[in-house]
């Protein structure tokens, strides 16, 4: 399992819109778009990693409430086991109507046969 893919679960679940990069097609009132931003082998000696780290921004982007969103996400992604490293309000779009809120997140999976 990857980290976008555990995201992309846990949004289907939340029944939040999602899509990784850019989101295609009409943007519904809220949705999630999820930037890969780090994946790199870490803990490993002898030219072998036992360990990959990922890394995601997720942007959410809400016309109504946010916090809400933000609240509901933020409690998927503990009980997953993901860890959130950042949060930040980025903006309001005022041409589109959208709050613009980013949680960057990070997992550790082991790699297999180690």
């Amino acid at each position: 399992m990857s980290l976008l893919g555990e995201l992309k679960a846990i949004f289907t679940d939340l029944k939040i819109p999602c899509e990784t990069a850019v989101f295609s097609g009409k943007a519904p009132n809220r949705y999630v778009v999820l930037t890969p931003l780090v994946d790199t082998f870490v803990l490993h000696g002898d030219n072998t990693p036992n360990m990959n780290v990922e890394e995601v921004r997720i942007s959410l982007f809400d016309k109504g409430n946010y916090l809400e969103a933000k609240s509901r996400i933020e409690q998927a992604l503990m009980s997953n086991e993901i860890t959130i490293t950042a949060r930040r309000y980025v903006d309001h779009e005022d041409d589109t109507g959208y709050n613009n809120y980013a949680i960057d997140v990070a997992k550790n999976y082991l790699l297999g046969g180690n």
